[in-house]
């Protein structure tokens, strides 16, 4: 019978998120297609450098040696590499010990219709009309935007960090504020302090992950998870209502009242941060491996 993946947590990486691929891509760029097919074949053999989503991809398949013989995590390469090309991909990943066997080489295709195929709950890229497709199917995606390389955070635990409005939720409220401003966005999560928001598009992989963290005692759980939101009193309200109403655990939550986020999410230190907001994420950039999610009214 076939093997299916419908019992894990699955996570669709481009080769560009996963490795340095910036030399190869400047030859791409300048020179075209043979020259970049020659640069990659000649240096085959030469392990490319860890990418932005390097880091977080480690922790999370070391997850599998705490989760028994069937493991929980699935990592999957999509790309828009040949083959040929792509085989300098497959030895890196080999030459540093992933444990990633699947992937999809396009030939200069988007990867992104695989997604659904392979039952991904997150894919992460570098390009951009990628994600937004992923997005516009119904996967959580997002834009690596970072320019720290692939550093390792301080704690083994792996640690996400979300935004609330048009990420973990959907953008209801959000459009309240960029309508009407903050008064009125107040006034309007007050009066519907006990109606859950809508789910966002990463609602499904929030709770893809509370599963996950199911599995062991919360003392000892080996992913963290943290809502950073630009809300505060009183709009909290809402929020804890809609998780408690969705039964999903989220381990922090930091109202931040509009100050910046990227001070906390090094206080919290993040392994990976999305939002929806493109000033947050370039505020971040420098120093936590971090997301666009071009969802929601923001990036209408």
């Amino acid at each position: 019978m076939p093997v299916e993946l419908t019992d894990k947590l699955v996570i669709a990486i481009s080769s560009r998120a996963l490795f340095n691929l910036d030399a190869s891509h400047q030859v791409y760029e300048s020179q075209g297609l043979e020259a970049y097919s020659d640069y990659q074949i000649a240096r085959e053999e030469e392990p490319l450098e860890p990418g932005e989503a390097f880091p977080m991809v480690q922790k999370l398949l070391r997850l599998n040696d705490r989760l028994g013989d069937s493991g929980g995590v699935e990592v999957v390469l999509l790309s828009r590499n040949s083959a040929d090309t792509g085989l300098r991909v497959f030895n890196s990943i080999q030459h540093y010990g992933l444990d990633i066997s699947r992937a999809a080489f396009c030939g200069g295709e988007s990867p992104w219709r695989y997604i659904q195929a392979f039952g991904c709950h997150l894919f992460l890229s570098s390009e951009a009309d990628d994600v937004r497709n992923a997005l516009d199917s119904g996967v959580a995606a997002a834009t690596l935007v970072s320019n720290r390389g692939g550093a390792q955070s301080a704690t083994d635990q792996l640690r996400f960090a979300f935004d609330g409005d048009a990420v973990l939720f959907s953008d209801e409220a959000e459009r309240v504020f960029k309508r009407e401003g903050l008064e009125a966005f107040s006034a309007s999560e007050r009066a519907a302090a006990r109606e859950p928001l809508g789910g966002g598009p990463f609602k499904p992989f929030l709770s893809a992950l509370h599963q996950l963290q199911q599995a062991f005692p919360p003392s000892e759980a080996p992913i963290r998870t943290a809502l950073v939101t630009a809300r505060s009193a009183p709009a909290h309200e809402r929020v804890i209502r809609t998780l408690r109403a969705w039964n999903i655990r989220i381990d922090e939550s930091i109202f931040l009242g509009g100050l910046d986020k990227t001070d906390f999410l090094r206080a919290y230190q993040a392994d990976v941060f999305f939002d929806d907001q493109r000033s947050h994420c370039e505020s971040a950039a420098g120093h936590i491996a971090t997301g666009h999610v071009p969802h929601g009214v923001a990036n209408s």
